[in-house]
């Protein structure tokens, strides 16, 4: 289904993004993947196998997103998988960190879907990223909570205003991948134990886990203005 079709996922050389690639690479996709990290782009590549273009990327830059698309061309599927992210006490979080979280978040998958919409060929689709805590309040996340939240409504209007381009929704729960990477093992063994007794699952999700929903959101034609909540049930519990 995805034979030959161009797919291009910004934050596609780590964790959800780079397993998405891999995935899609399988089923005969031309893969494009953007990140900021030359270096994480060049590992990426060594990993995978297929026809795979990458190119650096900061997508807070507007004018660098713009230019972007207008070197990579048309293209049938778009996923935003990049992300930065962070948490802390509402009253003391600094407040630069809260607007950069933003930038990272909010602002670079707009411009994305902004300029990368005009790129798009029939029957494309748009892959946006929220994340559990727009549906599930959790202290010390009031800003990323009101980020994913506006990813989420966002990706639902699109899914009206860019029709018909399908546009959708990932929101995913705790999963593990290299974004904890810098957490002291045990410290991160601890959390993810903690979290998993909680779930209805009792686990932890994979990066493989939220590829899958991503291709399913990616592949389905008549899917469009839905939030794939895949989160092992953490946001009902």
């Amino acid at each position: 289904m995805l034979k030959d079709k161009h797919i291009i996922i910004i934050g596609g050389s780590s964790g959800i993004g780079i397993e998405t690639a891999r995935l899609a690479l399988l089923q005969g996709a031309r893969v494009t993947i953007a990140s900021r990290s030359e270096e994480k782009l060049r590992k990426a590549k060594a990993k995978l196998d297929g026809n795979v273009t990458s190119y650096i990327l900061d997508s807070t830059q507007e004018t660098e997103v713009k230019d972007f698309f207008e070197t990579v061309g048309p293209l049938d599927h778009l996923i935003v998988t990049a992300a930065e992210t962070s948490g802390g006490a509402f009253l003391t979080t600094d407040t630069a960190q809260d607007r950069q979280m933003f930038e990272n978040k909010f602002w670079g998958q707009y411009y994305v879907a902004k300029y990368g919409a005009l790129k798009i060929l029939p029957k494309g689709s748009i892959t946006l990223f929220s994340g559990v805590v727009a549906f599930k309040a959790m202290v010390g996340s009031a800003i990323l909570g009101a980020i994913n939240a506006a990813v989420a409504n966002l990706g639902k209007t699109l899914a009206l205003e860019l029709a018909p381009i399908r546009v959708n929704v990932v929101s995913p729960g705790i999963i593990d991948t290299p974004a904890r990477s810098k957490m002291p093992a045990d410290m991160r063994d601890s959390f993810y134990n903690g979290v998993a007794n909680k779930l209805p699952v009792q686990r932890i999700g994979q990066a493989e886990d939220v590829a899958k929903g991503v291709l399913y959101l990616v592949t389905n034609g008549f899917v469009t203005g839905t939030v794939l909540h895949m989160d092992g049930g953490h946001s009902i519990i």
